[in-house]
């Protein structure tokens, strides 16, 4: 008579053997994971940040390709921007030197008053251009030169614009001299400017107003230019037939001829 084998119990000791090891084993492979983990994370970030410096400064990706060049441009052209630049086309955009960019744009033109220059990832420079604004028109040697409220002169003219006004100076007159000039002419009422033929200036407090008919006005510096346009308009209703006005201090002023 065939007898039947008993299974074993969850007590029997090959059955609780088993399950330790199993637990043993699960210890030990958590404890090898834990050491490597950090192994395996350190070499992942170091395979990842040499892919990273290889692209930035050594693959054609990141390279620079074009320059883009914005602005309200009215006397400079994009491709006269783009020229003097000189953007470093073929070298790695992250070791272009903005600062060298900006500086060869300001200095190989004066119609520019501000640069700023920014990478454009991947492959661009922006150059953003802010021209100079004329407030008058400067005789210079005889040639007509624009001229902005800072004083610089950085434009040529072959006839001077209409609307607006002329300032005249001797060669030698000063950055400063030349500025003071233009925040007076950019100061003088509509009804003022239409009488006035140029504006002259010798020094930062030698300027003077020529009028159209020929009459003189003494001006000083650019201090109180609003309130010395008021009196001089004054005067020239008060005393029509003078030739000669000074308003270089306002509430003192005189008259003669």
């Amino acid at each position: 008579m065939l007898k039947l084998r008993r299974g074993k119990s969850p007590a029997d000791p090959d059955v609780t053997a088993l399950r330790s090891r199993k637990r043993f084993a699960r210890r030990q492979w958590r404890r090898r994971w834990l050491a490597w983990k950090y192994v395996i994370i350190l070499l992942l970030v170091i395979v990842l940040l040499c892919v990273g410096i290889w692209a930035v400064y050594f693959s054609s990706w990141m390279q620079v390709r074009s320059v883009d060049v914005e602005g309200d441009l009215t006397m400079a052209t994009p491709a006269q921007v783009e020229k003097y630049a000189a953007a470093p086309v073929g070298d790695p955009l992250v070791t272009a030197d903005l600062d060298a960019i900006r500086i060869r744009v300001l200095s190989s033109l004066p119609v520019v008053k501000s640069v700023d220059v920014s990478r454009e990832w991947p492959d661009k420079i922006l150059v953003k251009v802010t021209e100079r604004t004329p407030v008058a028109v400067v005789s210079i040697a005889g040639r007509l030169r624009a001229l902005d409220k800072s004083g610089a002169v950085f434009w040529h003219y072959a006839k001077a614009p209409a609307g607006l006004p002329r300032v005249t100076s001797a060669s030698g007159t000063t950055t400063a001299a030349l500025s003071q000039a233009a925040k007076v002419a950019s100061a003088l009422p509509a009804t003022l400017a239409r009488r006035v033929d140029h504006v002259e200036v010798t020094t930062v407090d030698s300027i003077s107003l020529s009028l159209r008919d020929g009459r003189t006005v003494v001006w000083g510096s650019a201090a109180d230019s609003a309130t010395k346009a008021e009196v001089l308009l004054a005067l020239l209703k008060q005393n029509p037939d003078a030739k000669r006005y000074d308003v270089s201090v306002p509430g003192q002023p005189t008259f003669s001829g």
